[in-house]
């Protein structure tokens, strides 16, 4: 299993971990959540990121307003957002778009996706620590790069790869030592455990 992202980056010496861990991506939460930092935030915390691992915007529903600061001030790599705020926001070129699916009914309207389209599959609410339906996941993942996410931590990424063989796994409150502070020894051990 490769691919391996660590969300809800909130400060430098969770970006050293996730850098030093060989983290694929990281992500920058702009949706409300404990997480939350600003463009300006997110900008400053990827500068040692850049160029060495994805960075991507995580929002929900966002606003044209924030969505423009976001693309503007932190230029991420990736937008990760809800499938259906696809449908009203045009990426500028260089952006890449991930949708995010929560459930069998995103599952099903994935099918009008590109083939190729990678995206992220979730709980219900994201940041919660609510484990995502596995068995639509793995039925998903034998037709696209899905990158499975919910209620993932060191003790359960094995079990889940092995479960629903997806393209990647996304970690973010599963690698806290409390609620948006990462701990640097659970991201090490979250990445070696995927891998």
């Amino acid at each position: 299993m490769g691919f391996v992202k660590i969300c809800g980056m909130t400060d430098t010496r969770a970006v050293t971990a996730a850098l030093d861990a060989g983290a694929d991506a990281i992500g920058f939460v702009f949706a409300p959540s404990v997480r939350r930092v600003t463009p300006q935030q997110a900008a400053e915390l990827a500068r040692p990121a850049r160029g060495r691992t994805l960075c991507v915007a995580v929002t929900q529903h966002p606003s044209s307003e924030l969505l423009e600061a976001v693309l503007e001030v932190f230029r991420p790599d990736v937008l990760q957002t809800d499938l259906r705020d696809f449908a009203r926001i045009e990426l500028p070129p260089g952006v890449i778009g991930w949708p995010v699916l929560r459930g069998a009914p995103d599952a099903e309207a994935a099918g009008s996706l590109p083939a190729g389209q990678r995206v992220l599959f979730e709980g219900p609410r994201s940041g919660t620590g609510q484990v995502a339906d596995w068995s639509t996941a793995r039925d998903l993942a034998g037709r696209r790069e899905v990158i499975l996410a919910g209620g993932l931590g060191p003790d359960n990424v094995a079990g889940a790869i092995a479960a629903v063989n997806p393209f990647g796994v996304d970690v973010s409150s599963g690698v806290e030592s409390s609620p948006g502070r990462k701990s640097p020894d659970l991201i090490e051990s979250f990445v070696s455990r995927a891998r």
